[in-house]
């Protein structure tokens, strides 16, 4: 590995750590060649949300773009080296693993329906059904982009299903958990139509982040969500045994650290929408000290 792809993958090392702590602790169950694979996928999503999220002005589109195309000239071309560290480390992850192009244009697409200057933007989503072609770019390709780096007992086709339940849980749970943060930035990614079968509107949500309240209707219907991501669990917890045995643990510690986030949210009385909920470390090391008891 020469310095330059080095100092790319270090640097998705440190993007991960800084930002995906609970992600973070779990890869430090995998081997160093798996643990890079991970920070690439990481690096690059992070890189490309902190573009839609954090970034202003009407040029995030033509980013996006520049970043794809960037993308795909490394994939088509193995002299070509970009000036990005995170394409360049995505890109040589992608190579050594053959892992799915598509999934990579699925994500970018998806994350342009969060820009409102993209002819893609949706902001709101009705039904369940909706938020999941959404989730599909932003989340469920992750889980299969994983496959090929953890490596499977079982052939791909079989594992699919559950890696891509995976990505979907997680996701749910940042949902949740951020929903105050989303409602800043105008989006609600939660299904408008489950929200108002407990009678919780926009306004609700918006005076609920003014006042701090979290009234009956609210925590039922949070309930309810929560209830429906940890389905998604439970329908992905089998694909870990799907995996070769070395890389279990470190996704199984991931696993129950992302899904204890729901726990806390209900520890806190439902106050996402003026909290941010996280896993105390201890917490946290206690799961992944978990991950390592060798299962039946």
């Amino acid at each position: 590995m020469n310095d330059a792809l080095g100092s790319a993958y270090e640097h998705c090392r440190q993007l991960t750590r800084v930002h995906g702590r609970t992600y973070y602790a779990g890869t430090q169950l995998l081997s160093k060649k798996q643990r890079l694979g991970v920070y690439a996928l990481y690096g690059f999503a992070r890189m490309v949300d902190d573009i839609v999220d954090i970034e202003s002005g009407p040029d995030r589109l033509k980013r996006l773009d520049a970043i794809e195309a960037d993308l795909a000239a490394a994939l088509a071309d193995p002299v070509y080296r970009s000036t990005v560290p995170e394409v360049l480390a995505v890109a040589d992850t992608i190579t050594t693993y053959s892992i799915d192009h598509h999934y990579f244009e699925a994500f970018l697409r998806s994350m342009r329906m969060d820009l409102p200057e993209s002819p893609l933007h949706v902001n709101r989503y009705r039904t369940m059904e909706q938020l999941r072609e959404y989730m599909y770019g932003s989340a469920g390709v992750v889980g299969l982009e994983m496959l090929p780096i953890l490596g499977t007992a079982v052939p791909v086709s079989e594992a699919a299903g559950p890696a891509q339940a995976l990505g979907d849980a997680f996701q749910l749970t940042n949902f949740i958990r951020d929903l105050g943060e989303d409602l800043d930035r105008d989006r609600i990614y939660l299904p408008t139509d489950e929200l108002a079968a407990f009678g919780v509107d926009e306004s609700m949500l918006r005076r609920c982040r003014r006042t701090g309240q979290v009234p009956p209707e609210l925590q039922r219907a949070l309930a309810h969500l929560i209830a429906v991501t940890r389905a998604e669990y439970r329908r992905a917890e089998p694909g870990i045994d799907n995996l070769t045995p070395a890389s279990r643990p470190g996704i199984r510690a991931a696993f129950t650290m992302y899904r204890a986030i729901l726990d806390e949210v209900e520890d806190s009385g439902y106050r996402v929408l003026t909290q941010h909920v996280r896993v105390p470390r201890h917490r946290r090391l206690t799961h992944v000290a978990a991950a390592l008891i060798p299962r039946p």
